[in-house]
This record gives structure tokens, C-alpha cells and sequence, in this order.
């Protein structure tokens, strides 16, 4: 072997030693970096006529595997929507109170129910008594309250849902395309065999941050370029030429392209629909596709607003409108929808696909106490007899009394209105009598909400079964994201020991680059030397 081939070949070391300390370098300034994958640096052996002349530098390789990667995106996916879920839900648990043996003291829907019954009870021993009837009314405002409280805290949640997914739409529509503007560079540098691995780092980067924001898995075709597709397969462009259209119709990277959305100030008869008449729907080239994106942040909070807070009103406004319905039935309209408040009272309709008082939805906001009763609690012992029929009823007014001090109402009230038979609890407009049981199906204002539970239930027993499903609710999302953790740790680790960086090993290169290329190094200066020496004795 000649000089010159000798000088080649230690030449070639330190080339190669120089990329394989730039590719050290880059892991370990990475090490912290979400989603940063670690590179190999590919070194291989140069022949030429079958003799070795050298080394020669490859493309740099990614420690992946394919499979543990998007399982972590999917479980991202998971933790990201299962914490967006009980972090909303929170905020219900710390007004709703908790179920208990105690009753009366976790200040639940049953508990101030609970209060009002308590309170008539004493009525009767002192019906005459204003310190009884003012205690009445006082526990049915608080109760009034407590169903405001809660009808205003699903509001203000499903509101929150709504922003939120107004303001991750930009966000996704960011990731997505800057995962698209380097698949377009990556494909360009592939076909000219350029190094692509710090590219694809990039690229790994977004593609994490993105999975916590939406279930969705990724794919790549064989020239590089990278394909997002939701978790039930809807393609997400990256780029319009991923849909057939010119690439220069979009200035990317972009935060309104290619998902679109507008932030609405919701109402209690607001909803989404999929028929594509909803202005919450997100839309993707004209075409809705809110129902293909679930998973993360944004599905969580899509599910929070079309389906959580909804049934939960629907809940609520189901059981306001028992409370007045089986009050008023019993004789004694101590609550009602609100109208009376302007002098004029309108009767509650039973529709449950109408806002208040032409139907139930958002009575739970609209619930009070009838005006006629915070005026003069006295009216609550008075009756008056119809002299022809003998039938006795509440008094609109004190002068229209016949009898005070009265407690006839009053245990009719305790009796009915809190029953628990089957003619105070069932639905008996079959049979001629009065439809008492709770609504429970066909409720919100598409009509494909449900209570989850029978309305054939005592007052006490609707208000426990309305906490109790709701607590479910929270407690399953609390459940769920201590387990969805769990599994993402595991997954997390196991992708660390594949893809992650390991300082340790990475020193170790360091060291052995070092030597490789004091060797190299040696092998030069002894050619030059070499060299000198020949030349000096051609001279």
C-alpha cells in the first residue's frame, strides 16, 4: 500500500470520526427534548477492486421502533383527553357534593330537597308560625340555588370546552402543517441522497406534540413523505397537494389551514349536528368532519360539549320540571319557571326538545320560587273551599282565603308531591291521571338525550339518582386517567430504552471516537513525516 493510500484511508477516518462526533453531539444536546429520537451515525467499510481503501459516512439511522412509537402516540392521545376530561369535570364535583348515609350533611341536590321536605314537616306542627313558613321558603330559594349553581357550572364548562377547541384547532392546523413543509424537504433531499435523520428528529417532534392533541397515526411512504390520518382513518392534508390541490393555494406552515372552525357563544339549545347545518362543526376542504376527531385535547373537549354537559343538563332540567310538576300537581305551585317574576305566570310545557317555558330546556336556569309565596309566606297555610264541590285549595292571596293556619296543602305536599307510589311517581295519562314520572328519554334539542336512569322515582330518590350518575361520570374519568398514565409510563419507558438517549453510551463513543482518532491522526502526521523524508532525499 503506497503513501498516498495510506493518507486516503486516515483521511477518511477523521471525516468519519467528525460525523460520528456531530451525530454524538446532536443526541446529547437532544436529550431532554420531547419526542427526539436518537441517531446512529452509519460508518462502513470502503472497497475498491476488493481491497479496503477507507471508511465511508452513510445516512444517518433513527433508533425507532415503528410499533412501540405509535402506541406512545396513541396513549399520548389517551392521557391528553382523559386529563382534559377530569380537569373539566372538577369543577362539577366541587359544586355538585357526594352521595352519603349522612343526609343533610354533604349538601347535595337530595340534601337541600332533603331540607325543603324537613321544613313543610315542621310547617304542620306551627303551620301559623311566620319563623315555619319564611324556613319553608328559605330552604326552597336555597334549593332553587343549588339547581342554578349546577345548571350554571355546565354552562361555564361546556363554554370552556367550546374555547378550547376553537383555540387547539389553530394549534393542530400548525402541527400538520409543519409536518408537511419537512416531508416536502425530506423528499427533496432524498432523492439527491442527502442525510435527512436531523429532518426526520423534527419531524418525530411535531408528530408527539400533535398526538397529545388528537388520536391520530402517521404513516410514511417510501420516498419519505408523511401521512396523518385520524384514528378511525380520515386523511389530515398536511399539504394541498395531499388532496389534489396546487400547493401555492396555501402559504404553509399555516394556523388556519387545513382545519377550520368558529368560536359560538353556546346557548342551552345550541348543539351540534352532523347533518352539516351546525356552526360547531370543524370542516376540512367543505366537508364536516367533527365526528372523525376524537382522542387528546380536541376530542376531549368535543365530547364535553356535545355530549357531557348536555346530558347533564338534561338531567338537571328533567328534574326541575318534576319539581314543578309534581308540586303543582300536589296543589301547592311553590316552584315555577320564572314568568311570575314579571307579574304573569306561564304555564311549564312538558316538550323536551323546548327551551323554557315552551318546553324544559334550561328550566334549571330559569327555576324559582313562586313570587306569591316570597311575598306572603303565609299563603303556604292558607286554603280556601269551593262551597259547591267542598274542594279544598292553596289561596292566591290572603284576602281570597277562607282558612289560615291550614296544613291540608301542606301534607297533601308531603305526600304526593314527595311520594313514592306508583300514582305520585308514573306516567298515567293512559289511564286518564297526570304524566308525573320524570322525562327521561328524547330529552336536548335534537332529541337524543337520555337521563340514564327511570323516572318512576320519588323526588329524594331522582335528585340522589341525578348526583350519583354524574358522580359516575367524574369518578370514571378520575379512574381512567390514573390508568391511561399508568400504561403510558410503561410505554414511555420502553420507547426510552429503544429511542431515548443514554448519556452514558454517548460518552462512552466519546472516548472511543477520541482514541479512533488520536490513531488517525497518528497515521497522518507519520505519512507527512514520511513524505518530508522522501522529498528531502530527492533534493
Amino acid at each position: 500500500m503506497d503513501l498516498l493510500s495510506s493518507l486516503s484511508i486516515a483521511t477518511s477516518g477523521l471525516n468519519a470520526i467528525e460525523y460520528q462526533y456531530g451525530v454524538t453531539s446532536q443526541n446529547v444536546s437532544n436529550q431532554s427534548t420531547t419526542g427526539y429520537v436518537s441517531e446512529t451515525a452509519t460508518v462502513t467499510t470502503g472497497v475498491v477492486g476488493g481491497i479496503g481503501n477507507g471508511v465511508r459516512v452513510g445516512a444517518t439511522q433513527l433508533n425507532i421502533n415503528q410499533a412501540l412509537q405509535s402506541a406512545l402516540y396513541a396513549q399520548n392521545a389517551q392521557v391528553a383527553s382523559d386529563t382534559a376530561m377530569d380537569n373539566s369535570l372538577t369543577a362539577v364535583s366541587a359544586v355538585q357534593g357526594s352521595t352519603s348515609s349522612n343526609p343533610g350533611s354533604t349538601n347535595t341536590l337530595a340534601d337541600q330537597l332533603g331540607n325543603v321536605q324537613s321544613t313543610l314537616t315542621s310547617l304542620i306542627a306551627t303551620p301559623s308560625q311566620s319563623v315555619s313558613q319564611t324556613a319553608v321558603i328559605a330552604d326552597a330559594q336555597s334549593l332553587a340555588g343549588t339547581i342554578h349553581t349546577l345548571a350554571s357550572t355546565y354552562a361555564t364548562q361546556r363554554q370552556n370546552a367550546e374555547d378550547s377547541i376553537a383555540s387547539t384547532i389553530p394549534s393542530i392546523n400548525s402541527d400538520l402543517t409543519q409536518i408537511g413543509v419537512l416531508s416536502q424537504q425530506i423528499v427533496r433531499l432524498k432523492t439527491l441522497g442527502t442525510d435527512t435523520a436531523d429532518l426526520e428528529n423534527q419531524r418525530l417532534g411535531i408528530m408527539s406534540n400533535l398526538s397529545s392533541t388528537l388520536s391520530v397515526t402517521f404513516s410514511q411512504t417510501a420516498n419519505g413523505d408523511m401521512i396523518v390520518r385520524t384514528a378511525d382513518g380520515t386523511e389530515l392534508p398536511t399539504r394541498p397537494d395531499q388532496i389534489g390541490q396546487n400547493d401555492s393555494s396555501q402559504k404553509l406552515p399555516s394556523t388556519t389551514w387545513p382545519l377550520g372552525t368558529t368560536d359560538s357563544t353556546l346557548t342551552p339549545d345550541m348543539y351540534y349536528s352532523s347533518s352539516g347545518s351546525s356552526t360547531l362543526g370543524i370542516m376540512l376542504n367543505g366537508k364536516d368532519i367533527t365526528t372523525h376527531l376524537t382522542g387528546g385535547t380536541l376530542g376531549a373537549n368535543i365530547t364535553l360539549r356535545d355530549v357531557t354537559y348536555p346530558t347533564m343538563q338534561a338531567q338537571l332540567d328533567s328534574f326541575s320540571y318534576t319539581l314543578v310538576n309534581r308540586f303543582n300537581n300536589a296543589g301547592l305551585p311553590l316552584f315555577t319557571n320564572g314568568t311570575d317574576a314579571t307579574g304573569t305566570a306561564v304555564p311549564q310545557s312538558s316538550d323536551p326538545t323546548q327551551t323554557t317555558p315552551a318546553g324544559i330546556i334550561g328550566l334549571s336556569s330559569a327555576i324559582s320560587v313562586n313570587t306569591l309565596y316570597t311575598a306572603t309566606p303565609s299563603l303556604l297555610t292558607t286554603t280556601t273551599t269551593d262551597s259547591m264541590t267542598g274542594k279544598t285549595s292553596a289561596a292566591t292571596s290572603v284576602a281570597t282565603g277562607t282558612t289560615t293556619g291550614d296544613t291540608t296543602i301542606i301534607q297533601q305536599v308531603l305526600n304526593q308531591a314527595f311520594g313514592t307510589s306508583a300514582q305520585y311517581i308514573s306516567d298515567l295519562t293512559s289511564s286518564g291521571g297526570p304524566d308525573l314520572a320524570a322525562p327521561t328519554d328524547d330529552l336536548g334539542p335534537d332529541g337524543t338525550l337520555s337521563t340514564g336512569y327511570t323516572g318512576q322515582q320519588g323526588l329524594l330518590a331522582l335528585a340522589t339518582a341525578l348526583t350519583s350518575n354524574q358522580g359516575a361520570t367524574i369518578a370514571a374519568s378520575s379512574n381512567s386517567l390514573a390508568a391511561s398514565t399508568s400504561v403510558q409510563t410503561v410505554l414511555a419507558a420502553k420507547v426510552a430504552d429503544v429511542s431515548g438517549v443514554n448519556v452514558n453510551d454517548e460518552m462512552a463513543k466519546v472516548v472511543a471516537l477520541q482514541n479512533a482518532y488520536t490513531a488517525n491522526a497518528k497515521i497522518v502526521a507519520a505519512v507527512q513525516t514520511m513524505f518530508t523524508a522522501l522529498l528531502n532525499a530527492v533534493n
